[in-house]
């Protein structure tokens, strides 16, 4: 459905006619720009948004069917941006992908959104209130939406790294580092930041491309020169963000390893601690056995102090090998 349209002129607002056509004819004749947004339209609301900015199929097809990764692509008419903002949970340490398609033209600007995270209302409300960066053109609508993406994804890698310093307090705390839950909790914590990856990793490219540093001869078309250097911004932010994500990937990379190793050398101790109690079981088993093979001549049978000298041996070689395993660190 159709979110809002307005036109845009010397930065400030204005309601043009609701007929499209209309109003991307009066936006071009007073130097301004039409901006057009829409949440998870269907194929034949679209249909007429499509016609009137003349979008390109291609583009159009990704942007109704949503499930696109990170990308830039230029058509002749119009550039095509994909971004995916990010959402996370702490309760349940989830991270959630939207996703946002721009379709960015000369004097037209039409967004397409899907998911319920990361409305645009907040975004077209902040530059509503800068005439100055608004005034440079559809281009300041594409910076102010990856401009609030990114940011919001320097927020997300700050949670995540504040919940995985508390699940490493729990990996390495001497109660709860054996939990049977925590080997699935931190595979879950790598799916999450995998998922977290898939959305900034790709987006390098294409805010490189924007900004200009993607390499010489690189230019790419419907976007204000004056704008570059604000990409520039974005796309270091977002090497922060990607370095960021590898650095929470090693790490829990790294607490899982040190987990499964925890729980390896705790199977060890069990081990130790079991053989050692079999080893002490041992011996008055091999005595009783041996003095109930029921045999005329066993040693000192008939002697009236045997009983209680056999038991007196028992214990003293009990108490012998109990203080060797305890000594040893079995125990």
């Amino acid at each position: 459905m159709i979110v809002d349209c307005a036109i845009y002129r010397d930065g400030h607002r204005t309601e043009g006619p609701e007929d499209f056509s209309d109003a991307l004819s009066e936006a071009r004749a007073a130097g301004g720009f039409v901006w057009v947004g829409l949440h998870e339209p269907t194929e034949g609301e679209f249909e007429h948004v499509t016609q009137e900015f003349a979008l390109h199929p291609l583009a159009v097809e990704d942007a109704l069917k949503a499930h696109q990764r990170p990308k830039l692509e230029i058509y002749d008419d119009s550039l095509f941006v994909v971004l995916k903002p990010v959402g996370y949970e702490p309760e349940s340490d989830t991270v959630s992908t939207g996703e946002i398609m721009i379709f960015l033209g000369d004097s037209f600007v039409v967004t397409v959104r899907h998911g319920e995270g990361a409305p645009l209302k907040a975004v077209r409300r902040r530059l509503e209130q800068e005439p100055e960066l608004l005034g440079k053109g559809p281009t300041s609508v594409l910076y102010a939406i990856a401009d609030a993406a990114v940011d919001h994804y320097l927020d997300v890698a700050t949670e995540l790294q504040a919940d995985l310093e508390g699940l490493e307090a729990e990996v390495f705390s001497p109660d709860d580092g054996g939990s049977r839950h925590t080997a699935s909790r931190i595979y879950n914590f790598k799916r999450q930041i995998l998922e977290f990856r898939r959305a900034t990793g790709p987006l390098a490219l294409p805010m490189s491309r924007l900004a200009g540093t993607a390499g010489p001869g690189v230019v790419v078309p419907f976007v204000n020169d004056r704008a570059r250097p604000f990409f520039r911004d974005v796309s270091d932010h977002l090497t922060r963000v990607n370095e960021s994500v590898e650095g929470l990937d090693r790490l829990v990379s790294d607490i899982l390893s040190a987990h499964l190793a925890q729980m390896s050398v705790r199977q060890n101790d069990d081990m130790r601690k079991i053989s050692a109690w079999a080893a002490m079981a041992a011996i008055p088993t091999m005595i009783a056995g041996v003095y109930g093979m029921n045999f005329e001549h066993m040693p000192e049978l008939r002697w009236v102090w045997s009983y209680p000298t056999l038991l007196a041996a028992t214990a003293f070689l009990e108490v012998l090998v109990f203080r060797l395993f305890k000594r040893r660190g079995w125990l």
